[in-house]
């Protein structure tokens, strides 16, 4: 069974989708900067200097100037700035994953078309 389980493990799918997956974690990681640290500034700069992940409602009807003192209050919130933040995550690494398949694909199109003409031995030209 050990040696059964060595096999599998040691095959180049296997080790492949875990390469894939720490690749994965390391990228959604610079996404995630991406968003919080350059792009949601941007765009709280454009709707007037406002931060984007302090946009929440308070569920306890009271007003709270950041999340972080609703936070400490003990107040229940709905937090759709950060959800926000979330969203455009995703856009941006599905976005990127779109279009590693995208090339992925042509490559592999490219490599499996068909050879659809033939060479003459003797004068060299194309033919079907």
């Amino acid at each position: 069974m050990f040696k059964e389980f060595k096999e599998f493990a040691v095959k180049g799918s296997v080790l492949d989708l875990a390469i894939g997956v720490i690749i994965g974690g390391a990228f959604g990681k610079i996404v995630s900067s991406l968003v919080n640290d350059i792009i949601m500034p941007i765009i709280g700069g454009i709707i007037g200097r406002v931060d984007l992940t302090n946009f929440f409602i308070s569920l306890d009807g009271k007003k709270y100037a950041t999340l972080q003192e609703a936070k400490n209050a003990g107040a229940a919130t709905i937090n759709y700035g950060i959800f926000l933040n979330v969203i455009i995550e995703f856009l941006i690494i599905s976005f990127s994953l779109f279009l590693v398949v995208r090339q992925a694909n042509k490559l592999r199109k490219d490599e499996l078309e068909p050879i659809t003409s033939k060479e003459c031995e003797f004068c060299f030209q194309k033919y079907l």
